[in-house]
């Protein structure tokens, strides 16, 4: 059986860290790290997840601001604000929660962000330097990925093969050059993908993200394998699972993470750490 490898709790550990560094910061008296996220409409699931960035920026004491606007805000509108608040020394990460209205152009707004604060790690910039192995801001759900696997017998990635499913710009590009940049071999697989089952048996490393629940059961599974389930679905019953049938791939698998309390809570846990980092590259750019 593997052993399940919850997100939650490396999250809470990192979280704790990040909370020891905003005291000593509130100690000395000093500004503290600022997130605006915006949110356009009253989106269920939207208005959840930035739900759940407030409460851990109020956990971890780092200042934050909800900005909600209505659904027919125009593109203009927004776009005025992003800039308000790129030119705005008291705030340090902008966050624009996804997915937008069909009338204002997502590519658009999340290129109007200011790299430097662009800690969900989008901006063509910042993608761009993590292709070339440069410090930047990572994705967040891509970088908890490779946190959750530095912290197990994944340590070492050189020689391992990867096999990821789902090739979006949020997770699937992304978490395979992490992968790459880490000396592993990597294969990505999508819908288009022949023999896709006879690929993923052959991985040490499957990291599944496709929106299909429980679309990987213990028969895609390599013996040993190490299963990131990113998955956050609901089946028949409205109950969340992710894309991973996770009965039958614990049985085949050394270590599993769980939908939920696995990269969910990984990926604000990140969202955290690249605000904390932008405000201390922000400091140090205010102090010449």
């Amino acid at each position: 059986m593997a052993e399940v490898i919850y997100g939650s709790e490396i999250a809470a550990d990192i979280k704790a860290d990040l909370k020891q560094q905003i005291a000593e910061l509130n100690k000395r008296n000093e500004r503290l790290p600022r997130l605006v996220v915006i949110l356009i409409g009253n989106h269920a699931a939207s208005l959840s997840y930035v739900k759940g960035k407030e409460r851990a920026c109020h956990e971890i004491g780092m200042e934050n601001e909800l900005i909600q606007l209505s659904e027919d805000t125009q593109e203009s509108e927004l776009l005025a604000l992003i800039d308000k608040l790129n030119q705005d020394a008291a705030v340090d990460g902008i966050l624009v929660q996804l997915p937008l209205p069909e009338h204002i152009n997502e590519s658009r707004v999340l290129y109007a962000i200011s790299p430097e604060k662009d800690v969900d790690g989008f901006h063509p910039y910042n993608i761009g330097r993590m292709m070339m192995g440069k410090p930047t801001f990572l994705p967040c759900t891509p970088k908890g990925i490779m946190e959750v696997l530095k912290r197990i017998s994944m340590k070492e990635l050189s020689g391992k093969h990867a096999v990821v499913i789902g090739r979006s710009n949020i997770v699937g590009k992304p978490i395979a050059q992490l992968l790459l940049a880490a000396n592993a071999t990597v294969t990505i697989t999508h819908s288009k993908t022949a023999n896709i089952k006879e690929i993923t048996k052959m991985a040490d490393i499957l990291i599944v993200a496709v929106g299909k629940p429980r679309m990987v059961d213990g028969s895609w599974i390599k013996e040993g394998a190490v299963v990131i389930d990113v998955g956050v679905n609901r089946d028949e019953n409205n109950k969340l699972c992710g894309d991973v049938d996770f009965a039958s791939a614990e049985s085949k698998a050394a270590y599993i993470t769980p939908v939920p309390k696995g990269i969910g809570p990984m990926t604000i846990a990140m969202l955290m750490s690249n605000t904390l980092d932008a405000y201390f590259a922000h400091q140090k750019s205010a102090q010449g």
